[in-house]
């Protein structure tokens, strides 16, 4: 393969790993969410704003307060997972700019100055901060369980404000016995890639 990260590497972070769906009791702790966000932090996003929230849910009662805004089928493994995280979009990102990006800080109001497109690139940069994190979970030998299988608006109303919108629910841990379900297909190369 021509690929430089090591076929361990490349296992653990994309061709063995899969979502979730239930969790030893093994808890994860704040070093480890910690190091995951220090590691995700450096994904490139435009502009390098930074509009990925992301809201731990630890507590008994925050559990049950977001179990019920869950589909039917997410409830039982969000409430038995050891740690959940509501990623959400900041819609007001752009007053970070100027100390994110200090060789342009007219950005801010440049191009962000409406809330519509504000709202349209967190919408994108945080759901790619998402994805990344979603991989970092990966690489501190976790399983994820990420879903939007929820009734997201409640879950706003719940756990965030106005300025954030709630983007998936990811279950944290350990993988439990018969966390996986069998492998979906993929599509292959030739039917994603055209070279022009």
């Amino acid at each position: 393969m021509s690929l430089v990260l090591d076929s361990a590497a490349q296992d653990l972070l994309f061709r063995e790993a899969r979502t979730a769906n239930s969790f030893t009791d093994e808890p994860v702790t704040e070093e480890q969410v910690q190091a995951i966000y220090d590691l995700v932090k450096f994904g490139p996003t435009a502009f390098n704003q930074t509009p990925l929230r992301i809201t731990l849910v630890r507590s008994p009662e925050a559990r049950e307060r977001l179990v019920k805004h869950l589909a039917e089928g997410n409830q039982a493994k969000t409430a038995a997972a050891p740690l959940v995280a509501i990623l959400s979009a900041d819609n007001e990102f752009h007053e970070e700019l100027p100390a994110l990006l200090p060789h342009f800080p007219q950005a801010k109001d440049m191009f962000f100055a409406e809330r519509p497109a504000r709202e349209q690139s967190a919408l994108l940069n945080a759901a790619l901060q998402a994805a990344y994190f979603i991989v970092g979970v990966r690489a501190a030998g976790l399983a994820a369980g990420p879903m939007t299988g929820a009734d997201l608006a409640g879950v706003q109303k719940e756990f965030l404000d106005g300025d954030h919108t709630p983007l998936m629910i990811v279950n944290i841990g350990k993988p439990g016995e018969d966390a996986w379900f069998p492998r979906s297909p993929r599509l292959a190369f030739d039917e994603v890639v055209t070279t022009v």
